[in-house]
């Protein structure tokens, strides 16, 4: 119990400084209290009694722990890795251990797997799937579906946007991103039509509180609540199956979006802008889907490929 509650009242501390200082949001720091949770069951585990008794060793076998008995791919690892990271350069930085035992943790390489991404004709099917035979609701799911598309919005982005954020004259949206980071994001005709339909035609009915209750969102349930992102998965996967798209999620309209962009001959810090990423490296991901499309048009034109 001591080593529990030793390591319970030095992760509040940290997660104190995550919210006031960093400002991360509470879809990140559910993540981090994830790992945590993984990374204390284990020091128990070894009978570890602080989190000053941690080891380099320690860490390093709880990593591989993560890749071989849970299967975890590269790119989660490198996300626990950084919640480690983060925690114990916190600590040692107060002063509450000596030294940092994360430090000379390798991160594995990230982005092995390329994203999947829809083709523009699957995307276009994909939209198309929200018409009227899809249920009363379809005008809610096709603005949905434009605006992620449209402005590579990730499921938590979308389901934040306030009908404030919309700004019609200028065909922009104002997202919120990680880290409480805005963004103007332009969205086109069709997405910004689709946005018009929706508010004129269904919003109203779906607009039943007077107390407040849908936060002024864009996006409502049925029952007059803000759609949630659990509910934005469920909502693109349905209407996925009907597409007969199969297996289609949220983040793959965000890379179809990023991926169509650099094919059309887009600047990659102007895609790193609009998709609000923090370090271009993440960007250049794309860059890569970009390139594997460019060899398969060498190997079927060029005479010599």
């Amino acid at each position: 119990m001591a080593a529990q509650s030793n390591f319970d009242q030095q992760v509040r501390e940290f997660f104190g400084y995550l919210r006031v200082e960093a400002g991360l949001s509470p879809a990140t720091l559910a993540a981090y209290r994830s790992d945590l949770d993984l990374l204390q069951e284990y020091l128990v585990s070894e009978g570890v009694q602080c989190c000053g008794a941690v080891k380099p060793t320690h860490l390093a076998t709880h990593v591989r722990s993560l890749h071989k008995e849970r299967g975890l791919q590269s790119t989660s690892i490198a996300r626990h890795l950084s919640t480690f990271r983060m925690l114990f350069r916190f600590l040692h930085a107060s002063h509450k251990i000596e030294s940092d035992p994360a430090r000379l943790l390798e991160t594995p390489t990230r982005w092995k797997k390329l994203p999947d991404v829809l083709s523009p004709k699957k995307m276009k099917q994909l939209i198309e799937a929200a018409n009227p035979d899809s249920g009363r609701l379809w005008l809610r799911d096709r603005a949905l579906l434009e605006l992620m598309y449209a402005g590579g919005m990730r499921a938590s982005e979308v389901a934040g946007v306030s009908a404030n954020d919309i700004k019609e004259t200028l065909a922009v949206v104002m997202v919120m991103g990680k880290g409480s980071k805005q963004r103007l994001v332009p969205v086109g005709k069709p997405a910004m039509l689709a946005v018009q339909e929706y508010t004129e035609q269904l919003l109203p009915s779906l607009l039943r509180f007077d107390d407040g209750r849908d936060c002024g969102k864009l996006l409502l349930s049925n029952t007059g609540r803000p759609l949630e992102r659990v509910a934005i998965w469920q909502i693109v996967r349905k209407i996925a199956n009907r597409a007969d798209l199969g297996d289609v999620h949220p983040h793959m309209l965000r890379h179809s979006f990023a991926t169509h962009l650099l094919s059309g001959g887009a600047d990659l810090r102007v895609v790193q802008e609009l998709l609000g990423h923090s370090d271009i490296g993440t960007t250049q991901i794309y860059t890569h889907i970009d390139r594997s499309q460019l060899k398969a048009v060498i190997a079927k034109y060029h005479p010599r490929p």
